[in-house]
């Protein structure tokens, strides 16, 4: 797998690996998360591929304080052949490139399995509670 930032030509083909991973949910409108994306911190939003197809992808943010991931989606075909921690591993490195100390990610409690993930690169459980507002709904 090859891994560079994302492309607008890019969009159909991440909409659809999203759906198949189950990342997309009715408050979230995965293109207006995309174009949001490519005004801030478009280095950050990464593309997995192998030859055209793109199996991969993460969106990585950081705001000043602390890095973010979001959108970490892998081809169900494709897991478990460590696409996912190589671009992870190349998202992090962006992220502390900008000089953050620290990254954040939010996992559903109920997601046994992508918490094992993450907890085998590193990240932990930590106690505090994810709270949010919406300023727009999709």
């Amino acid at each position: 797998m090859k891994i560079r930032v994302f492309d607008k030509t890019d969009q159909d083909q991440v909409v659809a690996l999203w759906h198949a991973c189950g990342l997309v949910v009715p408050q979230n409108d995965p293109v207006k998360d995309i174009d949001r994306k490519r005004k801030v911190d478009p280095d950050l939003f990464l593309v997995g591929y192998i030859e055209e197809e793109i199996i991969a992808t993460v969106m990585g943010g950081y705001e000043g304080h602390r890095g973010w991931i979001n959108y970490l989606a892998v081809k169900p075909s494709h897991q478990r052949k460590d696409f996912g921690q190589a671009i992870m591993q190349a998202v992090e490195a962006r992220i502390k490139a900008k000089g953050c100390p620290k990254i954040n990610l939010q996992v559903r409690s109920s997601n046994e399995a992508v918490i094992r993930f993450y907890q085998s690169l590193g990240y932990g459980v930590e106690p505090v509670i994810g709270m949010g507002k919406r300023l727009e709904k999709d």
